[in-house]
């Protein structure tokens, strides 16, 4: 199975979570975006560290397409109440594009299509 990890699912992966052992040596990829994300809340922890996870996990990003932007737009737009962020909308619409489950603990997507939920 191939996956595209959110931000939640690469940090559940660095801290050991056993319900996520089974992702470490899939197929996955990752946007910039996310490694953002992971990079601003590892920071909090501990600047070497937020440095290492970025560049562990910098071979497995992805390019953007510029057309996918506005499809997240629109999904995040369509799905307001949910109040999925930016990265989010724009890492869903990334999985379905290059034909990979999203895979997250967010319980936002628990039950939307082409989602792997774990916690």
């Amino acid at each position: 199975m191939k996956y595209f990890l959110d931000s939640y699912a690469i940090i559940e992966i660095i801290k050991g979570n056993p319900s996520y052992a089974r992702y470490v040596d899939s197929d996955y990829v990752t946007s910039i975006f996310n490694l953002f994300e992971l990079s601003y809340r590892w920071m909090q922890v501990d600047e070497a560290l937020a440095a290492s996870y970025f560049n562990q996990f910098l071979k497995f990003k992805i390019e953007i397409e510029d057309e996918w932007v506005l499809e997240a737009a629109k999904f995040r737009h369509d799905n307001v109440r949910m109040d999925f962020s930016y990265v989010d909308a724009l890492g869903y619409t990334a999985a379905l594009k290059t034909g990979r489950l999203f895979l997250t603990g967010d319980k936002g997507f628990s039950g939307f299509p082409n989602v792997e939920f774990v916690k």
